[in-house]
């Protein structure tokens, strides 16, 4: 695509009306996996892509699922157990599953109500809503909307502007922070630059002060206008003393998004980290990084008790959320599946997800033998089938 317009909108939906959802009766599918077909016939091709796709070959993209569907659990028998409880401590607080809802960016891309529809939705799962530096609705207004808020931070070249929102999420009641650490560089995602990719005029980086985001909107023949709009917002250099600076100016519990490497999860926890998210981005930023899975274990190991460890890129099910407890994550964040629910039915479909991936769970719980997500820590796996 060229230019922005309004080609990108998800113009086929009538308005919203007034107080309601027009998809207060969406159907929903039979597992959480179909959202994406679903979404895949609403949404336009460019936004597809831009959600869908992965940078470079993407290959670490392929790779996530691959390596969860290599992950096998071994069940444990004659446990007596029938009912497992599905609530888990992460940080901040005890949530409904051990699941948060994954910072990202641009909602209003895939559904009128953008945030706020699926912060409410989250909020009605009982889980916490992770929201992104590059909303497209205010954190306040998110906040408004949801339950527990956690505020995702990028790192910006304007440090003043860093502070302004580490305050914004303080005063919205946030309850704990994320930063990402992962994207010094927007990684090169092939689909947007062959689309000339650049988000439509009603969709904003909402936290950003006016004008912040126009390079976003900007349309040219062969270049991701989002890509270049992040080079000229986001700070590449982003250092430890960066972490500190940021540990020491929050109460909150601090996440950090986008560790691979076991040492960097240790260094993560001895500057005050109270978790580790182990993530390659969805395979959207370095394209040759390993499945986030894969090196699940070996940072758990690493850790040990020091922080929490979460999981993000390619988690798709209930049985992928309890490979990654086996595997010892503490939970899990849940991304692409969420976006698409969100695409097909609004408010409505993105609880219809959150129910899915709660009822998978608490199915994978009862077929293993876990009486709950803490006892599912202590199973067996196996790779390669």
């Amino acid at each position: 695509m060229a230019e922005s317009s309004d080609s990108l909108v998800v113009a086929s939906r009538p308005a919203p009306a007034a107080g309601g959802s027009t998809t207060a009766g969406f159907v929903p599918p039979a597992c959480l996996a179909d959202f994406a077909e679903l979404a895949r016939v609403v949404l336009p091709a460019e936004v597809w892509d831009f959600v869908a796709g992965g940078s470079g070959t993407e290959s670490t993209l392929a790779a996530n699922r691959a390596a969860l569907d290599r992950v096998a659990v071994l069940p444990r028998v004659l446990t007596g157990v029938d009912r497992p409880r599905t609530d888990a401590a992460l940080p901040g607080g005890t949530y409904a599953l051990p699941v948060a809802v994954a910072p990202m960016a641009y909602q209003k891309l895939l559904h009128p109500d953008g945030e706020p529809a699926l912060a409410a939705a989250a909020r009605a799962a009982g889980v916490p809503y992770v929201t992104s530096t590059l909303s497209s609705t205010p954190i306040e207004e998110i906040a408004a909307a949801g339950g527990p808020i956690w505020f995702q931070l990028y790192w910006l070249r304007d440090r003043g502007l860093v502070a302004d929102l580490l305050a914004r999420a303080h005063a919205a009641g946030c309850t704990a922070l994320m930063v990402t650490v992962d994207v010094p560089v927007l990684g090169r995602r092939l689909r947007d630059v062959r689309n000339g990719f650049a988000l439509p005029p009603h969709v904003t980086a909402a936290n950003l002060p006016a004008g912040r985001d126009d390079l976003a909107h900007q349309g040219t023949p062969g270049v991701s206008a989002v890509a270049v709009h992040t080079g000229a917002v986001f700070a590449p250099a982003l250092s430890w003393a960066d972490l500190a600076w940021l540990r020491e100016r929050t109460p909150l519990p601090l996440l950090v998004k986008g560790v691979l490497d076991p040492r960097d999860a240790v260094r993560a926890a001895e500057v005050g980290a109270d978790a580790v998210v182990v993530s390659n981005h969805g395979g959207r930023q370095f394209d040759g990084a390993p499945a986030s899975v894969a090196v699940l274990p070996d940072v758990v190991a690493a850790v040990g008790e020091r922080c929490a460890v979460l999981l993000d890129s390619g988690i798709r099910s209930g049985t992928d959320v309890l490979r990654a407890l086996a595997l010892g994550a503490t939970g899990v964040l849940v991304g692409r599946p969420l976006l698409w629910a969100l695409a097909a039915g609004g408010q409505a479909g993105a609880e219809a997800a959150l129910t899915l991936l709660a009822a998978e769970l608490r199915d994978a719980l009862t077929l293993t033998g876990c009486a709950d997500p803490a006892a599912a820590r202590h199973l067996r796996t196996r790779t390669g089938g």
